[in-house]
């Protein structure tokens, strides 16, 4: 579904993303995960093209991403980011519907769609009259979701959505995520920097550090099969996360 081919990108004069090949497979989740300026999230950017490659390419669905591809992939790709980067100045409705709005769409589809998304994300209908500033971390990031599914996207993309929200309302977010994650077998994509959260969502993790990949595959072969030190090092460092609410087969 998505592929990276030898990708770099250096940004301010620091590479960034050192070579990365990579391929996503469809229809799964791929956890990426790594320190911080580690290049996860640049990864993300560049598969929206809201960055550009200075060497290599990147394939959605087998045709490379360029300035004429960009359009279509973005109307097929949903993307969140950490506390949902809502409009402040928009309801949580006109949030959710801008872009199927700009689109043309009528408006008996967007009410269709919109009630899906209520009943998928469990967000109150009576929520959608309020502005971002009336609403809970929580229900913030609901309705990133909403927004980024409203056109039913092939791809979902998701950058930290959860680390700034406090334990109990990111524990109910991260079981109704995943719960919706199975249920659309969308490509998704998320990052984090939380082992126990990679683990929790990743079909496959991919560890990254200093804009390469370390190693790729699922939390056991992290856990059990690393192959190379800093492998070994960083699971240690983040057992604790491992052994809060699952276990190191992420379950």
């Amino acid at each position: 579904m998505l592929r990276f081919d030898g990708v770099r990108k250096s940004l301010g004069g620091d590479e960034i993303i050192r070579g990365v090949d990579l391929a996503i497979t469809a229809g799964r989740t791929t956890v990426l995960i790594g320190p911080s300026g580690c290049g996860k999230s640049t990864l993300l950017r560049l598969l929206l093209r809201l960055l550009t490659p200075d060497h290599g390419r990147i394939l959605f669905d087998g045709e490379p991403l360029t300035h004429k591809t960009e359009r279509m992939v973005r109307h097929r790709t949903g993307y969140v980011i950490q506390d949902g980067g809502l409009f402040p100045h928009m309801t949580a409705r006109t949030n959710v519907t801008l872009l199927a709005t700009h689109l043309g769409w009528e408006s008996d589809r967007i009410a269709g769609r919109l009630d899906e998304l209520l009943t998928l994300t469990k967000f109150p209908r009576d929520g959608l009259r309020r502005y971002p500033q009336q609403l809970s971390g929580g229900q913030r990031q609901r309705v990133a979701l909403m927004r980024a599914l409203m056109l039913d996207p092939d791809v979902l993309l998701l950058d930290e959505p959860l680390a700034a929200l406090d334990p109990m309302i990111r524990f109910d977010l991260q079981t109704d995520l995943r719960g919706i994650f199975r249920a659309l077998e969308k490509t998704t994509v998320l990052v984090t920097h939380d082992l126990g959260e990679a683990a929790y969502f990743g079909d496959e993790i991919v560890l990254l550090r200093q804009g390469a990949i370390v190693q790729q595959g699922t939390i056991d072969d992290l856990v059990k099969r690393p192959r190379d030190p800093f492998v070994t090092q960083f699971v240690k460092a983040q057992r604790s996360h491992l052994g809060d609410g699952v276990n190191e087969n992420g379950r």
